[in-house]
């Protein structure tokens, strides 16, 4: 019997839960066994706000140092943490099936029906400046800390609610929670949102034709043009840049949005095309949305 790939994981309840998953989708589809590897981020021990650590990459740079130094075979990542730019030393392997890639609402009522003046906590200024948009009578709160954290802070009391994405209250069993779901018309979701990046080295061409079984191309075709839309717009996972595609194999149908930090402007272009030409779709409906003011909007949100 093979002995168990290694597959590096972050430490908290939401990434092992996924990294068990999985394993357990490789199992089945290979009989390949995986044992998980715990290793800490920057993002998991600082306690910083994203916009200050900059966002892109902080999750996942430990991971991929340990493979690289081959101290894991293959890691598990939440697709988007991931930066949009490369490393050829690494290869996203397999894109599982998406998840729901909405965002949800925790609270003891749904967002619909919260007080004006509430107060709802959220770590995204994606989330925020959508959501000011649709209630800017309420008051975002700036939140860190793992899911069980957050959803303490509506238990105690201290918030009236908070935003988290749907596929994570799900992995982590906590789908009861929920109060309401946000559809993407309301609120788009970060590029890659619901998604899972399975990462090996490129030299490993046995892993990754084994981890290729459990790649689902139509999620791959979907989170490809969403991240091509964040890559040409230049801009991090702590941008406010929502980004949503789904199609039929064939035509892909992709919606991208970059919102004013105050909610009162925005640039949302949406274009169908080819699934085969997903990365050109994301680009060139960047390109449309930059033609219309998108990076004035961005360069706003860091200054």
């Amino acid at each position: 019997m093979s002995a168990p790939l290694r597959l590096g994981t972050r430490k908290s309840l939401m990434a092992t839960s996924q990294s068990r998953r999985v394993a357990e989708r490789l199992a089945q589809a290979t009989g390949r066994r995986s044992e998980l590897v715990g290793i800490t981020t920057f993002g998991d021990v600082s306690r910083a706000h994203l916009t200050q650590l900059g966002g892109t990459g902080v999750f996942v740079s430990e991971l991929r140092n340990a493979l690289i130094a081959g101290e894991v075979d293959f890691a598990v990542h939440s697709l988007k943490d991931l930066p949009t730019k490369g490393d050829d030393r690494i290869v996203i392997a397999a894109i599982p099936p998406r998840d729901d890639p909405r965002d949800a609402f925790v609270g003891r009522v749904p967002f619909s029906e919260l007080p004006p003046g509430a107060r709802v906590g959220t770590g995204s200024p994606r989330r925020i400046a959508q959501l000011r948009m649709l209630r800017p009578d309420l008051e975002y709160v700036p939140i860190r800390g793992n899911a069980d954290t957050r959803l303490g802070k509506v238990t105690s009391g201290e918030l009236d609610g908070i935003v988290l994405a749907a596929a994570g209250l799900g992995r982590i069993g906590r789908e009861e929670a929920i109060a309401q779901v946000f559809e993407v018309e309301q609120v788009l979701p970060a590029p890659g949102q619901g998604a899972l990046a399975v990462e090996c080295r490129a030299d490993r061409a046995d892993l990754i034709e084994l981890l290729s079984a459990i790649d689902d191309r139509a999620t791959r075709d979907a989170v490809t043009a969403e991240r091509s839309v964040l890559a040409a717009l230049e801009a991090g996972c702590a941008a406010p840049v929502g980004a949503h595609a789904s199609g039929d194999g064939n035509v892909l149908s992709l919606t991208a949005a970059v919102v004013s930090v105050d909610g009162r402007r925005s640039v949302r272009k949406s274009v169908s095309g080819p699934a085969s030409a997903a990365m050109e779709l994301g680009r060139d409906l960047a390109a449309a949305m930059l033609a219309e003011g998108a990076g004035t909007l961005m360069r706003e949100q860091v200054q």
